[in-house]
């Protein structure tokens, strides 16, 4: 019997691992999360097997995304990765990583939970939705603009409703894994 995906899904094993194991999977941890929006980010017109591909390459050129060491960086830095053909060399999204290690720090310096904030604009748990259909899947959520609206304000860039969106799927604040893909039942805390 021939196993069922989300139709996104290429045949790409690194893509198939993805979707299978992480996509969609709940992720609670503060730096986790910040370090998916970013890469979400850099997402922003191009196709995401394009960032996975180099992920490594951006936990490599951006201190495991860790927003202390990432908010020293200065404009030699960024010349340095505007260099590196290990990510998407574009000054905007990489100035973007930056400014949003700044925000995490300020939001989170008097002790703030990152992960709270985030998981708030879903209630805390995971919203699982029934899609049969791709075409069901929205591109952008009433949660998905709060939230985009909250992080702007927090001084975040790169995090528009769909971006946003595009995000809460990939860390299980929303599953959208279709019910008869493989991934689903998982994704629903074994419902």
């Amino acid at each position: 019997m021939e196993e069922i995906r989300c139709n996104w899904v290429s045949d790409d094993p690194l893509y198939r691992e993805y979707h299978d194991k992480v996509w969609g999977r709940p992720v609670y941890d503060s730096k986790e999360l910040f370090a998916k929006l970013c890469l979400d980010g850099q997402q922003a017109g191009l196709s995401w097997i394009t960032i996975l591909k180099k992920q490594q390459n951006y936990e490599q050129a951006f201190a495991d995304f860790e927003p202390a060491v990432i908010a020293t960086f200065d404009d030699a830095k960024v010349e340095e990765l505007m260099a590196n053909p290990g990510i998407v060399r574009n000054r905007l999204k990489i100035h973007s990583i930056i400014r949003n290690a700044k925000g995490y720090l300020a939001y989170t310096a008097d002790g703030k939970d990152f992960s709270e904030f985030l998981w708030s604009f879903v209630g805390g748990k995971p919203l699982v939705n029934q899609f049969t259909s791709m075409s069901q899947v929205p591109a952008q959520t009433p949660e998905s603009e709060a939230m985009s609206k909250a992080l702007k304000k927090l001084g975040f860039n790169f995090v528009g409703p769909t971006i946003c969106y595009a995000f809460m799927q990939a860390v299980g604040m929303v599953n959208d894994h279709l019910v008869d893909c493989i991934a689903y039942d998982a994704c629903c805390g074994g419902k």
